[in-house]
């Protein structure tokens, strides 16, 4: 048995993982009324639903991001730097170099969104090493419903991890036709690889490959991470013995968490680049 903290009655282990997979979602009943739901009412509320734990802490470590790293290039020195512009240089460094090494093409937007989405998945994958008892515990005082359901990692969500791939693809067809034209385009679809004869045949396979690029590029960091936050879950089981296992879980993790970021980042480039590529 496992009991949720600040929960006053005993949940059976089943009960407490799923309340802890649960999102803080508020949406509009089936009577019209706009509310935070409470058990299986988030079903219930359909697709316009949100999940205002994901939005807060997405946006919220979005705009860490954004003032932190603007603070530093305000206030760079060509002196001596410190520490934490030393590491916001070395992490502008190591995209720039696989934006070059990477991207074919010319556009001033691509380094920039590669090094915002690097930051900004890996602030959201980091979220996934703080003991998963400890901030939805604290959103519950704060709230004084010991039922409230709270998560804190992003890209555990799938609705973020496909929004974002989506917003990709998006750019993936913008760069494309831009380029290319819509007939160029058109015909990187229609009369590839096997020639304009057999297009029917091209586009059986070159428009489920093009389709598959965000679905592939967001549940990849998705099922990642939430395969993690789960084994976080489990070792939280342990009672008394779980911060050993925790800490040695997270130490694995740790590799995990950066790895993703880049992944997410260098496909991203790659499939830009592609984009932006004459054949």
């Amino acid at each position: 048995m496992a009991e949720a903290a600040g929960a006053e009655h005993t949940q059976t282990q089943g009960e407490y993982i799923q309340h802890h997979l649960e999102f803080l979602t508020f949406g509009k009943d089936a009577e019209g009324h706009w509310h935070f739901a409470h058990g299986d009412e988030a079903a219930e509320m359909g697709f316009w639903a949100f999940h205002v734990d994901m939005l807060g802490w997405s946006i919220g470590l979005g705009l860490i991001f954004i003032l932190l790293f603007r603070s530093v290039a305000k206030n760079a020195t060509s002196g001596v730097p410190g520490g934490l512009q030393n590491f916001v240089e070395w992490v502008y460094e190591f995209v720039e170099t696989n934006v070059r090494d990477t991207f074919h093409g010319n556009s001033a937007l691509i380094a920039p969104l590669a090094l915002t989405i690097f930051v900004w998945v890996l602030l959201m994958n980091t979220m996934d090493l703080v003991p998963v008892d400890w901030l939805p515990w604290l959103a519950q005082t704060i709230s004084g419903d010991p039922e409230i359901a709270f998560r804190v990692v992003p890209t555990t969500d799938p609705n973020v991890t496909l929004g974002m791939s989506i917003s990709i693809f998006l750019l993936i067809i913008f760069y494309s036709i831009k380029i290319k034209g819509p007939g160029g385009f058109f015909k990187e679809l229609a009369f590839q690889p096997f020639g304009p004869k057999l297009m029917p045949f091209n586009l059986l396979i070159e428009v489920p490959t093009l389709l598959a690029k965000p679905v592939s590029l967001g549940l990849r960091l998705y099922g990642n991470l939430y395969a993690g936050e789960l084994v976080f879950l489990l070792i939280a089981l342990f009672g008394a013995f779980q911060l050993p296992a925790h800490f040695l879980w997270a130490a694995f993790h740790l590799l995990v968490v950066p790895l993703q970021a880049f992944i997410f980042m260098m496909l991203t480039i790659v499939y830009l680049s592609q984009a932006c590529e004459h054949h």
